[in-house]
């Protein structure tokens, strides 16, 4: 991966830039939350290690600016003597984590661990695919396929292509699918590029035109919807696949997002547990960090507490099973509905 490295302590950012690269990432480090703004402008970078307090820029202001302008990079706040309740504050922000001055290796690998977790989690298991050649083999298959978002030179026999922003909406998109699909016997619907829609239209209004598309065609024929993985922040990539899914717990979906409670949701399904085990199982030895999770899955009415042990309740057992249904969405090729990551101009075919 490729990561930035954003501290004013120059002894502690040269310690961790030489661990990171180390373990075999490119780093790039710098003194100031200013400089962070000009390297990310120039270069693209997969996470971003920040100290909470640094002067001028802080950390907390450098993540606001950088998930409203980068969402897909990941942040890990830096925190000292005196900041978690700040670094806590970053994660309700979009911080993904947080580690402690002075670091141990153990607990930087854990993170790092973290953000593979999210990476795979945001990535549908099926794997890169061109919504062009999928269109043309279930053309060939024998449907009709309508394929909105992806323009190719010359369309294949079967094959109906229209341009996103001639949908122009969530409304639009429902409305023209739903049409396809009531004029056609064999119909097929590869929506690429939806990202372009969450640019301009609300993650809730997208997600439930998909959500609905994808049950009033129940039985009628395949849905495909691609994404640009560099693009779309991990929240609306779990809508989108949650909304395939025609899942029941959309408002729980951002507490979802997050892998440590992820983990924290599975230990539980298991039964009830101590907050000392939840600790062990997740992985977290910060009583702070498990608390704010904790906290959020009970506001979110996933998780209770009672009788000093937490459990699922039925919304959050029914998370649980979103997890994996979303987990499993998407794995064959044969399956009636697929979300995908698309492939690149010019990536290898």
């Amino acid at each position: 991966m490729r990561l930035l490295v954003v501290d004013d302590d120059a002894v502690f950012r040269e310690e961790l830039s030489t661990l990171l690269s180390d373990w075999g990432h490119q780093v790039e480090a710098v003194s100031s939350g200013a400089k962070a703004i000009e390297s990310l402008e120039n270069a693209e970078f997969d996470v971003i290690f920040s100290d909470v307090r640094m002067p001028r820029m802080s950390g907390i202001e450098l993540l606001r600016q950088v998930r409203e302008r980068w969402p897909r990079v990941y942040v890990i706040m830096i925190t000292g003597f005196g900041t978690v309740e700040a670094a806590v504050e970053a994660m309700k922000l979009g911080a993904l984590d947080y580690v402690r001055k002075p670091f141990r290796s153990e607990a930087v690998q854990r993170i790092l661990a973290l953000i593979q977790d999210q990476r795979a989690f945001a990535a549908p298991s099926g794997g890169e695919k061109d919504p062009v050649r999928l269109a043309d083999k279930w053309a060939k298959a024998g449907h009709e396929v309508l394929l909105l978002g992806a323009v190719p030179r010359k369309a294949a026999s079967g094959v109906t292509v229209v341009d996103l922003p001639v949908v122009d909406a969530p409304a639009g998109l429902h409305e023209m699918v739903l049409r396809f699909v009531e004029e056609h016997p064999r119909p097929a619907v590869i929506i690429a590029g939806v990202e372009r829609l969450f640019a301009t239209h609300r993650t809730e209004d997208v997600a439930q035109a998909l959500s609905d598309i994808v049950q009033r065609t129940e039985g009628r024929g395949p849905i495909a919807v691609g994404f640009d993985p560099d693009v779309l922040p991990d929240a609306a990539v779990l809508q989108v696949r949650a909304a395939i899914s025609a899942v029941r717990v959309q408002g729980t979906l951002g507490a979802l997002a997050n892998p440590l409670r992820r983990h924290i949701l599975r230990r539980l399904s298991e039964g009830p547990t101590s907050f000392t085990e939840v600790m062990r199982a997740a992985g977290i030895d910060d009583s702070p960090k498990l608390s704010f999770h904790l906290r959020t899955l009970q506001e979110e009415g996933l998780i209770s507490h009672s009788s000093e042990s937490y459990h699922l309740t039925p919304t959050g057992k029914e998370a649980v099973r979103v997890l994996h249904e979303v987990d499993e969405l998407g794995s064959a090729e044969e399956e009636r509905v697929v979300v995908f990551p698309t492939r690149k101009s010019g990536s290898p075919r």
